[in-house]
């Protein structure tokens, strides 16, 4: 088990630090997780299988998760129907309670589910938010962001991948 966590810590800091290109090369398998949306639905990463997902850990009081959300919103908007999926992976402490306001005041168009410290720790020990992943229609994680990143970076990553037949 611990061999494992060191490798997937080990393979998500490359990807991190490596640039979009580099990253696209190397996939690692996003680790599933059942989290409960603000309602208290359960959801799981697995139900997403065959779409291409941004998955973005934030919260609602930090301020370059906010300035995120406006270009995460255009970004479902957009490619929904070509089969993506923006999740979102609130931190929050507060739970529900802040978070559902906090969807509503922003109008957010894509799943939110409320994280807790084994995911973050699934995904290499979350240390800073936002911290996004970019996961392939087949499950695997192509790239990763730490901190404010913009829309066209996300984009340019997601129509290639949009491009690629399911099950490629």
């Amino acid at each position: 088990m611990l061999r494992r966590c060191f490798a997937l810590l080990s393979a998500v800091a490359l990807i991190l630090g490596a640039t979009e290109s580099a990253a696209s090369e190397k996939k690692i398998p996003a680790p599933d997780w059942q989290l409960t949306d603000v309602d208290g639905k359960p959801v799981k990463l697995s139900d997403f299988r065959g779409k291409v997902v941004v998955l973005d850990f934030w919260a609602t009081w930090c301020p370059p998760c906010r300035a995120e959300i406006p270009g995460f919103i255009e970004i479902q908007k957009k490619y929904a129907d070509q089969g993506f999926s923006m999740i979102g992976v609130s931190l929050d402490r507060e739970g529900p309670s802040v978070v559902k306001p906090f969807i509503a005041k922003f109008g957010m168009n894509y799943p939110v589910v409320m994280g807790n410290e084994r995911v973050a720790s699934d995904y290499g020990g979350i240390t800073a938010i936002p911290t996004t992943f970019v996961i392939d229609r087949q499950g695997n994680i192509v790239a990763g962001y730490q901190g404010l990143t913009d829309q066209g970076t996300f984009e340019s990553v997601i129509t290639k991948l949009l491009k690629e037949p399911p099950g490629s």
